[in-house]
């Protein structure tokens, strides 16, 4: 057990997949923050608080999951190489268009929704209800968000 009462091969796998995780946020952040400062249109003022708004919330995140990584008694991946080899979601650059940086938004979203759903059953297993937690609260956010987002691109 660890200093959590985890089995320690649950803890190791879910710290993993955790990291993982935090690959993904960290580029997503990052993606978000180029739309913020390169958007451009008729919708720039709409826009650019909304990707504020939502960089801010991923950077709270980006903290959260690298904390819970520390909890399970491992080090959460913490370089830009790190980042980039661990993440499935791609860079983003130089992206002006409102509806292409929310086609990028959803698409990240959908990466995060599987993986926090994995991570849910795998945290479940492990008896993880912190994890667990974190996982459902993000779910349940981001879900909302991806609603929101698409209704901007229906016309």
């Amino acid at each position: 057990m660890n200093l959590i009462g985890l089995e320690k091969k649950k803890a190791t796998t879910l710290a993993e997949k955790l990291n993982e995780l935090l690959a993904d946020y960290m580029v997503f952040y990052q993606n978000t923050r180029g739309l913020h400062w390169n958007i451009k249109g008729n919708k720039f003022f709409e826009m650019h608080l909304k990707f504020e708004e939502l960089y801010t919330n991923l950077l709270i995140k980006v903290d959260e999951v690298a904390e819970r990584i520390l909890t399970l008694g491992k080090a959460p991946l913490h370089t830009f190489e790190d980042y980039l080899s661990n993440s499935t979601l791609q860079s983003a650059k130089n992206i002006s268009d409102p509806e292409t940086g929310i086609k990028i938004i959803l698409k990240s979203f959908q990466s995060l929704l599987i993986k926090q759903r994995a991570l849910l059953e795998i945290s479940a297993d492990a008896g993880d209800e912190g994890t667990n937690a974190l996982m459902s609260d993000y779910i349940r956010e981001q879900e909302k968000l991806v609603w929101m987002y698409s209704a901007y691109l229906d016309k």
